[in-house]
């Protein structure tokens, strides 16, 4: 193990109270398409037209035409170990929460409690009319579904262009911010407001900054660990566990 990573776990064990920020490149291990990165989904498709609430409310099956196979398939995607060591992290005490961007819902599959998910979340589909929830796969067929009790539109619980940010979901994410220790920036370049603000706040506050990216996004940033997610929390985990007596319980 390199020095670098005995460096950042003596620093979670030492500060203890962190948090996670992710975004796209955690989830694209499992297979999932990210947005905005190269060969992402808006290459192929305009948001503006296919992730618009306002487009929404006129043609649903937009948005459907895009996500309809994923939300009816999503049981067949699983969380991969950078989901899994956080959710270890996590149990140990050292994560106190983990705050995504993704809509996903991989963080909840693995195993970690305490999620913000400042985006909402593809799992839950709400009828438009009457508010019944479906979970995901479990969604009536058709492009796009109807509500089986009272033939209303469904929507993803998740937000599209042009709508706000679930105002709990923010709240929670900034007040994490403003009292972590060090903050965990993973998978995302953080240049979506609000949520880019995120890392500021924590930095302001005096939280120690990581981030683990495959490309650099950051300008400074106290430690800066330039590989796949996947690999590098297994081993931010493995290298705690030598250096400490945390166990998972």
């Amino acid at each position: 193990m390199d020095t670098l990573y005995e460096d950042v776990a003596k620093l979670m064990i030492e500060r203890k109270r962190c948090v996670a920020l992710t975004g796209a490149g955690v989830s694209a291990e499992s297979g999932i398409s990210t947005f905005r990165s190269r060969g992402g989904l808006w290459e192929k498709y305009d948001p503006a037209v296919y992730a618009s609430i306002e487009v929404f409310r006129r043609d649903p099956s937009k948005y459907w035409s895009i996500r309809g196979d994923f939300i009816r398939d999503y049981d067949s995607y699983q969380p991969n170990n950078a989901h899994l060591a956080l959710a270890e992290l996590e149990k140990m005490g050292i994560l106190q929460s983990v705050v995504t961007q993704n809509i996903d819902g991989l963080h909840t599959k693995a195993g970690s409690k305490r999620v913000i998910e400042v985006h909402g979340t593809i799992r839950e589909i709400n009828c438009l009319k009457c508010r019944k929830q479906y979970i995901a796969p479990h969604v009536p067929e058709g492009t796009p579904p109807y509500c089986e009790s009272c033939g209303g539109v469904l929507k993803p619980n998740t937000v599209l262009f042009g709508e706000q940010l679930p105002p709990d979901a923010l709240m929670n994410a900034q007040n994490e911010s403003l009292i972590c220790n060090v903050m965990l920036v993973i998978g995302t370049s953080a240049n979506v407001y609000p949520a880019a603000a995120l890392p500021e706040l924590a930095l302001q506050h005096g939280a120690a900054i990581v981030e683990v990216n495959i490309e650099r996004a950051f300008p400074s940033v106290d430690y800066y660990l330039g590989e796949k997610a996947g690999t590098a929390l297994p081993k931010l985990v493995d290298e705690i566990r030598k250096q400490s007596s945390y166990s998972i319980s």
